[in-house]
């Protein structure tokens, strides 16, 4: 469906064409139309979806820019969800003028309330620092007419319950809200009862929630193996840019050094970084300046960064919903994304956990060899010579290249070229990764384990594209996936074993 079709204003519309949209997104769709009319809605959908237009649409064309109040306000589990919210709508709004503002913890409060006094109509916020700035009495919201719970699942998880009630709780009665959840348990059900009237549910069909863009496939692997066979996976798939999830900050800290110390443009976020140096990574890993972002899920959650080919599930989330939401990063946008989960012997009633509610049956996947990794490295290289040669103006160094072809042999040359453009075995960089404590037995009392379960996504060609790398051995992404074509990369066909 258009969205011309979803009633809205033509400067919505200017705004939705500039942003690249084209045509409404199922939950989209669905929704756009409920919100104009007033009604609550219980949204079910993932990051990817779309839903921030589908919230921010129908929000932003009932904005009165005339009234100085806060006339809306979205809460959002993490700062860089809230974050990006915040974006999104001030471009969509942009045109209809209208004042969007962001407010969240570990930033500096005191320019948070100077901006607060340029009276936003729109606040998006996490829920600690949205209590604290009304506490404060910073932010009034007795103006409201449209409240937002954004990845409302996640909210609960992270123990925001007591928090969303109380800011809840000094918004009007006769206000509009909407509930965003990837996942409906009980808990999400019981809020839509408390705090929503009438609301009608929109489910976006599991067909819709998983991807058949995405190819799921796990290595059964114990946890002292796993980084040596995670590394040789990287030189042969040669992903274009890379999301890597550890259970512990610990984790996330020792594979980002351990992938740094192999020659990957990597680097990990995670709570206990500060907010400057999150940004900083997130916006060196939008821009393809890295390669590899290694992360917790709390750190990870609601981050829309398009490019990510390939997901690496270091460590099986816990439930089946938090892996829904880490391959959720890849398969975007009409593009192939492949996720690969590493499951240690103990842990394989998660993955058919995880099976069970995604519907989609994981492909065994055999590890590579050090030769076939090696011979990974090497297709890169001559992906990236044969960039060189065709890009760069070589003339200037006609004279110096005969004289060197006059005092060394053509092959001891390319080769020397070749062993600077790829990295040494991995066994010749150790890597000490700290065994995490594995995960318990599942319980199978009515299916679930005694810590919540939550996860989704499908399909891919078994094509792997191989890398860019600098002088120095290091690897070295320019972002330049786009118009790359299949075709010209080196492929592998993935070869898989029968489970043991």
């Amino acid at each position: 469906m258009k969205f011309s079709e979803l009633g809205l204003s033509d400067s919505l519309l200017k705004a939705i064409k500039r942003s690249g949209y084209e045509e409404a997104t199922p939950i989209q769709e669905q929704t756009i139309p409920m919100v104009l009319k007033g009604q609550d809605v219980i949204g079910q959908a993932q990051t990817g979806t779309g839903k921030t237009a589908a919230f921010g649409l129908p929000i932003i064309e009932h904005v009165d820019t005339d009234n100085p109040n806060i006339q809306a306000i979205i809460i959002s589990p993490t700062r860089e969800l809230a974050i990006q919210t915040q974006e999104e709508l001030f471009r969509l709004g942009k045109d209809k003028h209208v004042r969007v503002q962001v407010v969240y913890g570990g930033a500096d409060i005191r320019r948070q309330i100077r901006s607060l006094k340029q009276h936003p109509q729109i606040l998006v916020g996490t829920p600690g620092r949205l209590r604290d700035h009304l506490n404060r009495h910073t932010v009034k919201l007795d103006h409201i007419k449209t409240l937002v719970l954004d990845e409302a699942d996640e909210m609960l998880n992270m123990g925001f319950l007591d928090d969303i009630e109380a800011i809840i709780s000094q918004t009007p009665a006769n206000r509009q809200t909407l509930l965003f959840s990837a996942t409906m348990p009980p808990e999400i059900k019981k809020i839509g009862v408390k705090f929503m009237t009438n609301p009608t549910t929109v489910r976006i069909k599991a067909k819709e929630l998983t991807t058949d863009l995405v190819d799921q496939y796990y290595v059964r692997a114990r946890d002292y193996e796993k980084f040596n066979i995670m590394t040789r996976l990287i030189d042969v798939q040669d992903p274009d840019l890379t999301i890597v999830f550890g259970r512990t900050k610990r984790r996330v800290d020792e594979l980002s050094r351990g992938l740094v110390a192999r020659g990957y443009n990597a680097a990990g976020i995670h709570g206990d970084l500060s907010q400057e140096r999150r940004t900083k990574i997130m916006k060196q890993f939008k821009r393809g300046d890295l390669d590899i972002l290694v992360a917790t899920d709390v750190a990870a959650r609601g981050l829309d960064i398009s490019g990510v080919t390939h997901v690496y599930n270091y460590d099986i989330p816990s439930d089946p919903d938090s892996y829904v939401h880490r391959i959720g990063r890849t398969g975007r946008a009409g593009h192939h994304g492949v996720s690969l989960t590493f499951v240690t012997p103990n842990e394989m009633d998660y993955l058919r956990e995880i099976e069970k509610l995604t519907r989609v049956r994981m492909l065994p996947l055999k590890p590579p060899t050090a030769e076939e990794a090696f011979k990974g490295q090497v297709a890169s290289a001559f992906n990236d010579i044969d960039k060189l040669i065709a890009q760069d103006s070589t003339e200037r160094y006609q004279e110096a290249a005969d004289k060197l072809l006059s005092t060394h042999n053509a092959t001891d040359l390319v080769a020397a070229l070749l062993n600077e453009m790829t990295k040494e075995p991995a066994n010749d960089v150790p890597v000490k990764i700290t065994p995490e404590r594995p995960l318990p037995r599942r319980s199978h009392r009515n299916g679930r384990s005694g810590h919540g379960y939550r996860g989704p996504r499908d399909r891919r060609h078994n094509n792997y594209n191989h890398r860019k790398r600098n002088n120095s051995g290091r690897r070295s992404h320019r972002n330049d996936n786009h118009g790359k074509s299949h075709s010209s990369r080196h492929s592998f066909n993935i070869r898989h074993r029968k489970e043991e």
